[in-house]
């Protein structure tokens, strides 16, 4: 291939050790010289855009290091707060749900203004009794699920009111009456007591405060209860002796006297009864009618029915194999023993409570007996000989669990304190007798001068 004019053919290699030569800036035309630094200036500019972009969408959508990723909302304030604070002792009705006469509920309602004034076009309290079922009509209803009943109202104001900043009390009290259940929380529904005091403004704003209450209720306990069971067709006779209420945190004494464990029917031949082993155990059945609300009543068949649900669990229980006292030389026999049972705590015992919102709740006491024949013949009565049969007694008692009652004064039998230095009435005179004399004439009093 012929080379180009001009152009010799060693022009074209470089050498290795030949360096790239450059033309200086001065000796540039003034166009390029213009024209690089226009070039560089704007992919500088471009860089720094980039860069301020980028850091502004950094700081806007990723959070720094140590700053919360969620910054909480700010709630509005409230123009005030109430606060319920209770002045009456325990809320404890003494006696049956027909003879109690129920417990006083004394308080106060705390008012505290934060703003320089406020009007409230209504203030008012209510006491709700609140019914829970655990297992309702329809799983996924709020009005199956819960029933409510308004036991009383107060009404604190009956025109709107200006309240200045600082704290207001508005006192409030009733009679609860002494039928109502008692407070209780089970497995297959709940008892509640809640006030809800409830107050609005004049610019609609809403101030509220709810309160739970512990209503309880405490039976007097009277004389021991004394049960006696019968096992044809043997002679057993079994004596048992309960205290009329237990508690739900406590032990109670329970007494047992066997008798007629001896036969003697046959001609030197006695047949008696020895106690193998023995168990205890206390159950709580819970019933509770469940209701369901006007929307889902025809799936049960109509209003006013319900689904009835029951439960039954131990609370307590023990197995006995000794401790117990046998005596064959009294006539007939006899077999003493006490033990001490109690209620477990942790299983959160309910108290005995029937409501008319279908809620109810008792305990029994049940009693296991395993007792062996033995025989003995005239000669040796000292040596039995066990002839195989055996029974299982079995006995059920009912038990009344109630609250401790403390002093057990109702408020209705509660009196006034009573101080030595002031008399029961007020002083008397010894002896008032008639003004008998001719009065003197009047005299006028002189002015009495400083």
């Amino acid at each position: 291939m012929p080379m180009p004019t001009g152009i010799r053919p060693g022009a074209l290699k470089t050498s290795k050790n030949s360096k790239p030569t450059t033309t200086p800036p001065s000796d540039r035309p003034d166009f390029e010289r213009k024209s690089s630094q226009e070039r560089k200036s704007s992919v500088m500019e471009i860089f720094h855009h980039k860069e301020k972009r980028g850091s502004l969408v950094g700081r806007s959508n990723s959070p720094t290091k140590g700053s919360p990723k969620n910054s909480p909302k700010i709630s509005a304030t409230k123009p005030a707060k109430l606060v319920i604070d209770m002045e009456s002792p325990p809320l404890i009705f003494h006696g049956s749900p027909a003879s109690s006469t129920g417990a006083l509920l004394s308080g106060q309602l705390l008012l505290t203004v934060t703003d320089p004034e406020v009007t409230l076009q209504s203030f008012e309290m209510v006491l709700v009794a609140r019914t829970t079922f655990k297992k309702p009509v329809s799983k996924d209803c709020p009005d199956c699920a819960t029933k409510t009943s308004e036991v009383f109202k107060w009404k604190f104001l009956s025109e709107p009111t200006k309240y200045k900043k600082g704290g207001h009390t508005f006192p409030f009290s009733y009679l609860l009456p002494g039928h109502i259940p008692a407070t209780s929380h089970g497995g297959l529904g709940d008892i509640d007591y809640v006030l809800d005091c409830k107050a609005i403004t004049t610019l609609s704003d809403s101030i509220t405060v709810t309160r739970s209450l512990t209503v309880e209720r405490a039976l007097q306990p009277t004389g021991d209860k004394v049960s006696i069971r019968v096992f044809p067709p043997t002679n057993l006779t079994a004596r048992v002796v309960l205290p009329s209420v237990i508690h739900p945190i406590g032990e109670f004494p329970v007494q047992l006297s066997l008798t007629g464990v001896i036969d003697n029917s046959l001609n030197n031949v006695e047949r008696r009864w020895r106690i193998r082993r023995m168990n205890w155990r206390i159950d709580e059945q819970t019933k509770i009618i469940s209701a369901a609300c006007k929307k889902h009543a025809p799936k049960i068949g109509g209003e006013g029915k319900g689904i009835l649900h029951e439960e039954v669990r131990s609370i307590g229980g023990s197995d006995i194999k000794s401790g117990w006292k046998t005596d064959f030389d009294t006539h007939g026999g006899q077999i003493d023993y006490e033990f001490s049972a109690a209620l477990k705590p942790n299983c959160k015992p309910l108290c005995d409570v029937a409501s008319p919102t279908g809620l109810e709740a008792s305990h029994n006491l049940i009693l296991e007996l395993i007792v062996a024949e033995e025989q003995t013949s005239g000669v040796g009565k000292n040596t039995a000989m066990p002839t195989g049969a055996a029974r299982v007694l079995r006995m059920q008692f009912k038990l009344v669990v109630t609250t401790r009652a403390g002093m057990g004064i109702s408020w209705d039998e509660e009196m006034p304190p009573m101080y030595e230095d002031v008399p029961s009435s007020p002083p008397g005179y010894t002896k008032m007798e008639d003004f008998e004399g001719d009065l003197g004439p009047d005299e006028e009093l002189e002015r009495m001068r400083q």
